[in-house]
């Protein structure tokens, strides 16, 4: 069976595919199409339901949960990995509720976490044209040319940032943990839900089969993750994939199925009872 997979080419998505598109593992007679594309086109050719499967923000997937259900494995998801917001001067946090922001992406996480923070200011009132949509890739430089006043940084950028001269204002994702307790849902891998079930199952183990020869051979898929990388010093490779690979990654687990379903619960704006709708594919079929 033929089925198109998108993610993006940043070092921890062309790290744990690597293995899965290029058949160093088991694919149990599944073959992948791979579509890479930025994480807000992901989020949008979701929202087109354009791939079988697909990375997405977490914060995206609110909007197609009755067309796709989560994988097990993939997970951008953690601690201390959240967005940060960067600037050329340094000033207070709570003065982003009047600046000019570059974000990654409507859809994305990042921009979540950038309004859950800026809801908690007092006397915070959104406006219309404050959050300027951009490639991820053109933030920095649109803060450093003052084309904006801050950004919202992911990816690669918050190890390099200091280099261009800018300053870190708040760290969204350490906001979001020691307010909420849980870790950082950024991103997830999805798949059509009117996949046949089996077909699902066995996504499931291919793609945790993926992540796993991954960690288990990482020298294996350094030529993939170079070709795409946007940063191409390995020092800074090696963190990101370090710092956005885990266990989660692996496995999402209860934690971190609970930090989606927080998510989803505050988006959403459900009751406990719609909350336990089943988001993952290993829920689905115990």
């Amino acid at each position: 069976m033929q089925l198109s997979i998108g993610f993006s080419p940043c070092p921890n998505d062309t790290f744990i595919f690597d293995a899965l598109v290029h058949n160093k593992i088991d694919t149990e007679g599944l073959k992948f199409n791979p579509v890479l594309l930025d994480v807000e086109a992901l989020n949008r050719s979701a929202f087109e339901g354009s791939l079988d499967i697909t990375k997405l923000s977490y914060y995206a997937y609110k909007f197609v949960q009755n067309e796709y259900i989560l994988l097990d494995s993939g997970s951008a998801l953690g601690s201390h990995c959240g967005p940060i917001v960067i600037a050329k001067t340094v000033f207070e946090p709570q003065q982003l509720s009047t600046k000019i922001i570059a974000i990654p992406g409507k859809y994305t996480t990042a921009n979540f976490l950038l309004n859950y923070y800026l809801h908690t200011l007092p006397d915070y009132k959104p406006q219309t044209g404050r959050h300027i949509a951009m490639v991820f890739s053109d933030i920095m430089p649109a803060v450093q040319k003052e084309k904006v006043e801050a950004g919202v940084i992911i990816h690669e950028n918050r190890f390099t940032y200091m280099e261009y001269g800018l300053h870190k204002i708040i760290d969204l994702g350490d906001f979001w943990e020691s307010n909420t307790g849980h870790p950082i849902p950024l991103g997830g891998i999805a798949a059509k839900r009117n996949l046949p079930r089996e077909i699902l199952q066995k996504l499931n183990r291919v793609l945790r089969r993926s992540v796993a020869f991954a960690l288990d051979y990482p020298e294996s898929s350094q030529e993939f993750v170079r070709m795409h990388a946007q940063e191409t010093k390995p020092e800074v490779i090696a963190q990101h994939i370090h710092l956005y690979v885990n266990h989660y990654t692996v496995e999402i687990g209860e934690q971190g199925k609970n930090a989606v379903k927080y998510m989803m619960q505050i988006t959403n704006n459900t009751d406990e009872q719609e909350i336990e709708n089943i988001y993952f594919v290993s829920d689905l079929v115990n």
